[in-house]
């Protein structure tokens, strides 16, 4: 695999490439995931076809007749991302054994929460226990926001959902969020890794070097949505930034397994008097603002603890690495 000082991306390559992800689409303002899918197409390096799954983004893309994808595009069901994009790779390879594929093409599955952390994660292990070549992109936005904004594997404890509606007897999703990059690190991939858009040429690079690998690679990226968050739609790129310096998200990455982390949570790392409380993240997100009164106080802080365990965790292992 290509290490990262081979390509570095700047503003004008990004201003130079065509956009594969083209403006018109139906997406919120503010949506981070649209941000992110733009993002992502900037990084391909040639032929590409991108599966995806149903959600916010195959939706707000492709309302017939019209479509967004400059490239070759399959929407397929919630649960069969990963699936879909084994058909594709098996079809390509079999078209190079006959002669008939004169280039490599690189696939990309792209999946919401519902396709990856619930629904598509048979799918998902079992396309990478097969050793199939694709990079799988999570554009997490913390809930099943296209079918109403209910709660996801991905949610964080405490958010309010139409599913975990907050009241007098249950403050919101009592359950953790699910570790999914770490069950993904299970299964001994070649890469994987986490970004967010704010942090937009570490994300950038991360997609290349996934789609460098020869086999499978996951990436998770953090997707603000103004709509399921209740959040000011100008402040998108602002949760993205706080979720990484208050250690609610950390970007790092995994190369055969060893783990290190990314530039800014690297600073963290470095300078722990920069790492923000949670509750700076929390504030102004209407998911969570039953959080801030005297009886859910508690919560706020086992949040906090949460987080610094789960912090503390990731730096051992990075450590070990």
């Amino acid at each position: 695999m290509a290490t990262t000082q081979e390509w570095k991306f700047t503003a004008k390559d990004i201003a130079v490439k065509p956009d594969l992800f083209l403006s018109g689409h139906r997406a919120c303002a503010g949506c981070g995931p649209a941000t992110v899918l733009r993002l992502i197409m900037k990084a391909t390096r040639g032929p590409t076809i991108v599966t995806q799954a149903t959600g916010c983004m195959e939706v707000v893309s492709s309302i017939y007749p019209y479509t967004s994808w400059a490239v070759p595009w399959l929407h397929t069901a919630f649960e069969t991302a990963a699936a879909n994009a084994s058909g594709i790779d098996a079809a390509l390879k079999a078209l190079e054994r006959k002669g008939k594929a004169k280039q490599h093409t690189d696939i990309i599955a792209i999946a919401g929460d519902g396709g990856t952390f619930d629904i598509g994660l048979q799918a998902l292990s079992g396309a990478v226990e097969r050793g199939h070549d694709f990079l799988f992109v999570l554009y997490d936005n913390e809930g099943y926001m296209n079918t109403g904004i209910q709660r996801s594997g991905g949610t964080p404890t405490g958010a309010s959902t139409t599913t975990t509606p907050a009241g007098k007897v249950i403050p919101g999703k009592l359950e953790r969020k699910k570790p999914i990059t770490e069950i993904m690190l299970a299964h001994e991939m070649e890469y994987v890794a986490t970004a967010t858009p704010y942090y937009w040429k570490d994300m950038l690079t991360k997609v290349r070097k996934g789609l460098e690998v020869e086999g499978p690679a996951f990436l998770h990226v953090f997707a603000p949505c103004p709509r399921g968050w209740r959040t000011d739609p100008a402040k998108t790129m602002e949760y993205s930034k706080l979720a990484v310096e208050s250690c609610m998200f950390p970007i790092w990455e995994a190369v055969n397994g060893k783990r290190q982390l990314s530039i800014p949570s690297k600073v963290i790392a470095l300078a722990p008097q920069k790492k923000k409380p949670v509750k700076t993240y929390l504030e102004g997100q209407g998911r969570f603002r039953h959080l801030f009164t005297p009886q859910n106080a508690h919560i706020v802080n086992e949040i906090q603890q949460v987080t610094d365990e789960r912090w503390q965790k990731l730096l051992a292992k990075c450590e070990s690495a």
